[in-house]
């Protein structure tokens, strides 16, 4: 088995289903195949493009915690600097250019590796056996691995299922996977079960980026909330939107056009240190790019679908939900905010093998 290998896919369902499947936390990281042979390590991606050069305290795990010759599926994550919930914002500054940086951040903000499906083993292919073969193999392949490799908790119980939902949220973590206990592996198939985290919010509409497809289209619309200080703080955006409502909503939306003059995120919020959508104008992510907005006066307030925070912001893009007319923006604070049960991450790592109850 040769990289690159496109990865098993999940498609998101309501509600944890019962039946005979296995169930595993869903980690906030990346998708990571990795495939060793001897000295040799390629860790592939997502998208199937390698990531081996960003993560080289991974390959030196990989070589001493790894069976000699391998293919396992997982997810690389970071842990942030509280230790107890992952990071990942610090992950994503692992891709970095430039080979001294990389070097730096793999010492600052060692990654690891969550291990979750064995593809290959030796001169054995897993991926047409079930999933509960491959997943025993796995375990017995990694039983001796250490820190910083892991091998994902799992059990066949779903109410466990429902509770590690609630729990691990407080540890960073995404939701709940199923996985259909006789599916041998199929890639880039979507056979398998996500169960995320959803939430609502109502947030102020203070700005727009126009649509690829022309000027007079919206693309995303940039949202704030409130902190205890009164401050507008940049949230994220929502932007899936019909090619037709991008249109009504640029009409809809010209009355509030306004100037930078006494927006709450002017360039004098920049120059303060303020995180504002305008320090995005020039991000490294988006080379070529433009991400400078329209200032609209934080007077329309709509109701958002999110999963997460991280930090201070959104973690994924949010859904429109609905506009709220009823709502003022002021009343658009933090507090509306559910906070998560905090959970200590190192509790959820230490569990590598079948949870007992897998057994009942």
């Amino acid at each position: 088995m040769l990289p690159p290998v496109a990865p098993m896919l999940a498609k998101s369902v309501k509600e944890i289903p019962r039946g005979s499947y296995a169930y595993e936390p869903k980690w906030d990281g990346f998708r990571s195949i990795i495939f060793r042979d001897g000295d040799e390590v390629e860790i592939g991606s997502r998208n199937e493009k390698p990531m081996t050069r960003y993560f080289p305290e991974v390959v030196e795990a990989v070589k001493q915690h790894l069976p000699n010759r391998c293919v396992i599926d997982g997810e690389l994550i970071v842990v942030g600097e509280s230790g107890d919930r992952l990071d990942f914002e610090a992950l994503q500054q692992r891709v970095h250019p430039a080979v001294s940086r990389v070097r730096l951040l793999s010492v600052q903000t060692p990654a690891r590796f969550i291990a979750f499906d064995l593809l290959a083993l030796d001169d054995v292919d897993y991926t047409g056996r079930s999933f509960t073969e491959r997943r025993a193999a796995l375990e017995e392949a990694l039983g001796r691995a250490a820190s910083p490799i892991h091998t994902t908790p799992l059990t066949y119980d779903p109410d466990v299922a429902q509770q590690w939902f609630h729990q691990f949220e407080g540890a960073g973590l995404d939701g709940v996977v199923a996985k259909p206990q006789q599916l041998p592996y199929q890639p880039d198939k979507r056979v398998m079960f996500k169960i995320k985290h959803e939430r609502t919010a109502d947030c102020v509409v203070a700005g727009y980026r126009t649509h690829k497809s022309g000027p007079d289209s919206i693309g995303s619309l940039l949202l704030g909330l409130y902190d205890p200080a009164g401050e507008l703080i940049s949230v994220g955006v929502i932007g899936a939107f019909s090619a037709a409502r991008r249109k009504e909503l640029f009409v809809e939306l010209q009355p509030l056009v306004t100037t930078f003059d006494d927006h709450p995120w002017a360039w004098a919020k920049q120059e303060a240190g303020t995180r504002t959508p305008r320090n995005s104008e020039g991000s490294r992510w988006s080379v070529g790019k433009d991400l400078s907005f329209i200032p609209l006066r934080p007077e329309r307030v709509v109701e958002v679908r999110y999963e997460h925070m991280e930090g201070n912001r959104f973690r994924h893009t949010a859904q429109f939900n609905r506009w709220r007319p009823d709502r003022t923006p002021e009343s658009c604070t933090y507090e509306q905010l559910e906070e998560p049960i905090n959970f200590d991450l190192a509790d959820i790592l230490a569990t590598g093998s079948t949870s007992p109850a897998a057994s009942t």
